[in-house]
């Protein structure tokens, strides 16, 4: 079962006031349904198809007919097709599904908001598994208009949607982990929360162990790199007999370079320190270190020049 199919069984389970029962339906029916000379509403969900059953009929004590059917190219899906015949223009009208877009009644406060959001997903939402390499959650809506009016509905919550034309139909979108999950919360989609939130944590902990290791790799190498580069210039040093324009000091951290060549600087440091016992800062290694170079660079220059 898909995550969205998750989703989906549990919000149609969700008990509600029969205020918000008909905030919900009238987001289903708007887009899962087709008015004409009846209303008809189409879901591949079977407690969906339960759920539109159960509100038509204590709201409008009307008893839809239900028509089950394979799914189209006879895949393993049935199709759920709940056809209302009768009291057709009083449900349209109750519904607020005889205008462009809902009046306020259906929206008038934040549960009734929460409520129509949870028919929008039902009706037509679809939200990726957290497992998979992207969040991604989406609402294919029929308009311009109203498919604006999603958006704007959704960002009131603070949910940075955004909506985008696909062929004939405009996807409202939300891309932001986060937001998803405040979503989630908004239809009171709690099992599924919890699930989205235990998998994201999981995949941010790894990404972020991913980036540390990626950073600590890169610091070792930098530091070989760095060690390769001061024992060839040490190595110079010696070949051209040139040590005696070192001072001590200096010579002791070239000494102390080569014994120890994959160390950094600070590890150098204390290690001289301790063998030593006189106190060296990394600073202190970096001048010197830089002494080393800066002959090794003349010495570099004397011999193109022969």
């Amino acid at each position: 079962m898909s995550f969205t199919a998750q989703v989906k069984n549990e919000i149609s389970k969700l008990e509600v006031s029969e205020i918000e029962s008909i905030s919900e339906l009238s987001a289903l029916i708007r887009n899962s349904g087709s008015i004409s000379d009846n209303i008809k509403i189409t879901t591949e969900n079977a407690s969906v198809a339960r759920r539109v059953f159960v509100f038509v009929k204590n709201i409008f004590g009307y008893t839809p007919r239900i028509t089950v059917r394979r799914g189209y190219n006879f895949t393993k899906n049935y199709v759920y097709i709940l056809e209302i015949n009768k009291k057709f223009d009083s449900i349209k009208k109750e519904l607020s599904l005889d205008t462009e877009l809902p009046k306020d009644f259906i929206l008038d406060d934040e549960e009734l908001k929460r409520s129509y959001l949870r028919g929008l997903f039902l009706s037509s939402g679809s939200v990726n598994d957290p497992k998979t390499s992207r969040y991604h959650l989406e609402f294919f809506i029929e308009g311009k208009e109203y498919s604006n009016f999603i958006k704007e509905l959704l960002n009131s919550f603070r949910l940075n949607a955004k909506v985008i034309k696909r062929d004939n139909k405009y996807m409202v979108y939300i891309k932001e982990a986060e937001k998803i999950s405040d979503f989630l919360r908004l239809i009171n989609a709690m099992n599924a929360l919890f699930y989205f939130e235990d998998i994201r944590i999981y995949r941010d902990h790894k990404n972020m162990t991913n980036r540390l290791n990626n950073c600590e790799q890169a610091n070792v190498d930098r530091i070989i790199e760095t060690a390769n580069n001061q024992l060839n210039d040490i190595q110079l040093i010696e070949e051209t007999n040139s040590l005696e324009l070192l001072d001590d000091k200096v010579r002791e951290v070239l000494i102390y370079r080569k014994k120890y060549p994959e160390v950094s600087l600070s590890e150098l440091a204390e290690i001289i320190a301790m063998e030593t016992e006189h106190p060296i800062t990394k600073s202190g290694i970096y001048h010197r270190i830089k002494k080393i170079t800066n002959l090794a660079n003349k010495i570099r220059k004397n011999l193109e020049k022969k």
